[in-house]
């Protein structure tokens, strides 16, 4: 095979991240604390994943970072905005997630990290407030603001590229409009401050039209709408979400393949979730929780494929709670219990319990989404970037297509595309040359 012209990672990495609370501050944090030498990079594929190159005989597995041109941790440079005006060091404080004698020592850094005014509009996200927000006449003129931090960043640390995550809260759930059928429609929708453009889309429009990377690590409608994603094809840029794979749907999706592989019949999933930080005060709100139970729900659906296997899984009751329980902070803590139906119709019970923390296993995925973004926009590949499905929920994909939410199958996606950029033998497993 004949690999892609990859662009080398020459130069500085600008990653915008848009809200600077638990999950920036801490993927920030974690970078300069790696970078420092403090800590190991757990939970991120980038810089500990390996990938196997040729057959097993062969004993080539080389790590990520040696098979494609990634952007260093030393070239990366950290920007953002925020509803509060609070740095990065007192943001991190304030969330609780970094253990305080650790982020003594990243003080210096994170403190030249202050937030941008944001775009925000508390009809998306209605539990919380704040002062640090752009004042403008429609939202066309907050995009234009957007694109304007956007290229003053972009002078002021002479940076070479940019990529943008999305780390906002959870908006309200909204499905597809006329507004997002066309970018005419679109920007006339911008200029008229049409409720069908949430302040996600004001950013993702801002980015996709600057062509920079963006990934949506939140459940909502945002770059997933016809008007975003053709605009990516004429500008070039690689869009990828959405909603983190975090805390119980990562079990979830380990889970659940496993037990359809082994034809286990699914009863009953139910699900409830124990957590005490801002994102859970945002998902009290119903109308961001459907946002978010829309994204949790679906994972089930998908794997399972009740069309095809009926008696096992038709008549599944999945139930989500999300409960808001201020004690807990950032500790989030998942419970499932599955009934499950084994040989001759007997019952059993798997019980799952899982206490996490959400931002540290979110910020390693920001991380990974950034680097892999950027990869992709250096080889020329645009528009939804599928093979990034590994670190979503709800994973973004083509019309008339379902999305693929086994996670060792999105594994698989991922390492042979990886393998297909450097023109490496794509790997089936199937394994015969072994043997015959």
């Amino acid at each position: 095979m004949t690999g892609i012209d990859i662009a080398p990672a020459r130069g500085r990495l600008g990653v915008l991240l848009v809200g600077l609370g638990a999950v920036s501050t801490t993927t920030i944090a974690g970078v300069l604390a790696i970078r420092k030498g403090l800590a190991p990079p757990i939970g991120s594929l980038t810089q500990m994943g390996t990938v196997r190159l040729g057959k097993r005989t062969e004993g080539r597995s080389p790590k990520i970072t040696d098979v494609v041109p990634l952007s260093s941790l030393d070239d990366l440079v950290f920007g953002g905005w925020d509803i509060f005006d609070e740095d990065c060091y007192a943001a991190a404080r304030t969330a609780g997630v970094i253990d305080g004698s650790m982020l003594e020592k990243l003080r210096p850094d994170l403190e030249q990290i202050r937030p941008w005014p944001a775009v925000f509009d508390r009809r998306y996200v209605k539990r919380l407030d704040g002062p640090n927000v752009k004042k403008g006449p429609n939202k066309k003129d907050l995009a234009e603001q957007v694109i304007a931090d956007i290229r003053k960043f972009k002078a002021d640390h002479a940076l070479d590229r940019l990529v943008m995550v999305w780390c906002g809260s959870t908006e309200v759930f909204m499905t597809e409009s006329e507004a997002h059928a066309s970018m005419k429609n679109f920007e006339r929708a911008l200029e008229e401050n049409d409720p069908a453009i949430p302040s996600s889309m004001v950013y993702a429009y801002a980015a996709i039209r600057e062509g920079i990377p963006y990934a949506n690590a939140a459940p909502n409608l945002t770059a997933d709408i016809p008007a975003l994603v053709d605009l990516a094809a004429r500008t070039g840029s690689p869009l990828a979400g959405k909603d983190l794979k975090t805390g119980q749907t990562l079990i979830k999706t380990i889970i659940a393949p496993g037990l359809k592989a082994r034809l286990l019949g699914v009863e009953g999933w139910y699900s409830t979730n124990i957590l005490g930080n801002r994102d859970g005060e945002v998902l009290d709100d119903p109308e961001s929780f459907k946002t978010k139970e829309e994204s949790k729900k679906s994972v089930l659906d998908y794997i399972l494929q009740p069309q095809l296997y009926p008696n096992l899984y038709a008549d599944l009751c999945h139930v989500v709670r999300i409960n808001y329980y201020p004690p807990r902070g950032d500790n989030k803590e998942g419970w499932d219990n599955i009934d499950l139906v084994g040989w001759l119709g007997y019952k059993m019970q798997l019980k799952i319990n899982f206490l996490c923390r959400d931002s540290i296993l979110a910020a390693p995925i920001v991380l990974d989404t950034a680097l892999f973004l950027d990869l992709a926009k250096r080889a020329g590949m645009h528009g939804i970037q599928e093979w990034l499905s590994f670190y979503f929920k709800s994973p973004v994909h083509a019309p008339n297509l379902y999305p693929e939410h086994d996670l060792f199958i999105q594994l698989m996606k991922l390492k042979n595309t990886l393998r297909y950029l450097k023109g490496e033998e794509l790997i089936t497993h199937l394994g015969r040359e072994y043997y015959d």
